[in-house]
């Protein structure tokens, strides 16, 4: 009955803010910039609110963003430096600034100031390429430094001070490393890898100890994701498991294999789940959905994108595949869920946004819950390599900020650059 409840409080709340979406521009602008003063409140508390409060505010920010997003589309900031392509990127706003790493086949790991187009440094020491760079999350929070963490195909994880030099090397695997996450709990505390030596790897940040290693794909693993919370018991989920994970209870890990299958781990028991078998090539790049995107159609899947030219998202709890998306002509190297929501006839309402870069030269936007032709197709002249989704205040030439979407998409190109638009 509250779950009816609540689904009849938020039509109603829908009805309203359809209403504002016909009101003029300038009225948008306005009533999003209330709406993330409230995303960055909640941001702040976060914790504080109901389940549903948090849906309201991200059905809000959402519903206007994806046609912004696309009638506002333009490149806004190109970084040159990378003397060939670069495999990977992440994003972090330390100190309030806007920075960005990258990792590529020239064998460094870059840091670039996104406002100021601008690069603040270059790690060497990596002797094979890099094919995988984060943030690190535990870093962040609990030591106040800005620690960047790439993989390459020397076999080795390195972790990089961004203001100083190289922190610490991890030689477990046997070998190249290209995907890399941290968890997405205890503070980012613990580390999956996954290897083309067929494993994947558990560390613990804070002593820099392999924790456990997961057997069982058949070929090399090219990326990895660790979910969002999924379940939990009534058991303190403070106590550390058999491996030593404080707070894995109810959290996976996700990996894709040149074996073709996706693998999923449970982290607190240390057992495969489920292998999602369907796709025809290797795996390049698997993500789970959020679970805020539930009403979207995101929640409880995995997104996957594959050498076989296909995007796919599964269903985690039966393992079967939901939907399959084709267009790209060439391998799909990278797959995201969007911050966008889109409007679907054919439902009623309203689906999340997902999004693939590959070799064809080509960025997609598809309605998770259509297999019909792309929303959108992003044409270069250079194969995609990898992209990633930022919250950047890009600034226009009269230096006053853009709050229209307040959304930018960063990707990486063969022609060496990374490209900012929005």
């Amino acid at each position: 009955m509250a779950t009816l409840v609540k689904e009849k409080e938020a039509s109603a709340l829908v009805s309203t803010f359809r209403f504002f979406k016909k009101l003029t521009f300038t009225f948008e602008e306005e009533i999003q910039t209330v709406i993330q003063y409230w995303i960055r409140i909640l941001n702040i508390k976060l914790g504080w609110i109901d389940a549903f409060d948090t849906f309201v505010v991200n059905y809000a920010i959402t519903i206007f963003m994806f046609n912004t997003f696309r009638s506002s589309l333009e490149l806004r900031k190109v970084l040159y430096g990378h003397t060939n392509v670069a495999w990977s990127i992440d994003y972090s706003t330390f100190d309030g600034n806007q920075l960005i790493c990258s990792g590529s086949e020239d064998c460094t790991v870059r840091v670039w100031d996104v406002e100021n187009v601008k690069q603040i440094n270059s790690f060497e020491g990596h002797t094979k390429p890099v094919y995988c760079v984060k943030f690190s999350p535990y870093h962040y929070y609990n030591k106040r430094r800005n620690v960047v963490c790439s993989s390459s195909d020397d076999n080795t994880i390195r972790f990089w001070d961004i203001k100083n030099t190289q922190l610490q090397t991890l030689n477990k695997h046997t070998s190249y490393i290209c995907g890399l996450e941290f968890s997405s709990f205890n503070g980012g505390q613990y580390l999956c890898s996954g290897s083309n030596d067929k494993t994947v790897r558990l560390w613990d940040v804070e002593t820099f100890e392999l924790l456990h290693v997961f057997n069982g794909h058949e070929n090399g693993i090219w990326c990895v994701d660790v979910s969002p919370l999924q379940s939990n018991s009534n058991d303190d989920n403070r106590k550390s498991n058999s491996i030593g994970v404080i707070g894995g209870n109810g959290y996976t890990i996700c990996s894709g294999s040149f074996d073709n299958t996706i693998r999923t781990w449970d982290i607190e028991t240390t057992k495969q789940l489920i292998a999602f078998e369907g796709h025809e090539d290797g795996i390049r790049s698997v993500k789970y959905g959020s679970n805020e995107l539930g009403i979207y159609g995101g929640a409880n899947t995995i997104l996957s994108g594959s050498d076989d030219k296909s995007v796919r998202l599964w269903d985690i709890r039966s393992g079967q595949q939901i939907q399959m998306f084709n267009g790209h002509t060439d391998d799909v190297r990278t797959v995201e869920y969007s911050p966008f929501a889109i409007n679907n006839s054919e439902i009623g309402g309203n689906s999340a946004v997902i999004c693939s870069g590959s070799w064809d030269n080509s960025i997609r936007f598809w309605d998770i819950r259509s297999n019909k032709k792309e929303l959108t197709v992003i044409n270069e002249y250079y194969g995609i390599y990898c992209l990633k989704f930022l919250r950047l205040n890009i600034q226009e030439n009269n230096n006053k900020k853009r709050i229209a979407c307040g959304v930018s998409l960063c990707y990486c190109l063969d022609d060496y650059s990374i490209r900012v638009c929005g």
